[in-house]
């Protein structure tokens, strides 16, 4: 690990609020557009951001390079015409386990997107799964 990520490492750890966490994410990604930084260690100092941004409180998201980061814009794409259908949320399920985000994080991150768009003034549709009936399908 370079000297810069180290630095970063130490700040992360002493960070107490989602700002901290910001400006922190906006130092690494100056870091990693001037080259002081590689792309796995940027990687990995985000997803050390969102991982201890979930233990600040606060509602708010943090945007950092990280794998949660990359989730939240397919997300967000998926939600731009204000309907996430099955089939998105099947591609969605693909995506989380590709890049190992949880189905909590899923659901926390979905849940903030929401009240950001509410906050706005927009709606979302959800298209819910229905169970399945006990019975085997008829032909």
């Amino acid at each position: 690990m370079s000297r810069k990520a180290r630095r970063h490492f130490k700040k992360i750890q002493r960070t107490k609020t989602k700002f901290e966490l910001q400006e922190i994410a906006s130092g690494i990604q100056t870091d990693l557009d001037k080259r002081h930084l590689t792309y796995d260690e940027a990687l990995m100092l985000g997803n050390l951001i969102q991982n201890r941004a979930d233990q600040v409180p606060g509602d708010t998201i943090v945007y950092a390079i990280s794998d949660r980061d990359a989730y939240r814009r397919t997300l967000e794409l998926y939600l731009r015409d204000a309907l996430l259908t099955r089939t998105e949320q099947l591609l969605l399920w693909e995506e989380r386990r590709r890049l190992g985000i949880s189905e909590e994080e899923h659901q926390s991150l979905l849940e903030q997107l929401l009240t950001q768009w509410k906050r706005q003034g927009r709606n979302v549709t959800i298209d819910r799964f229905e169970k399945p009936s006990g019975g085997a399908d008829s032909v």
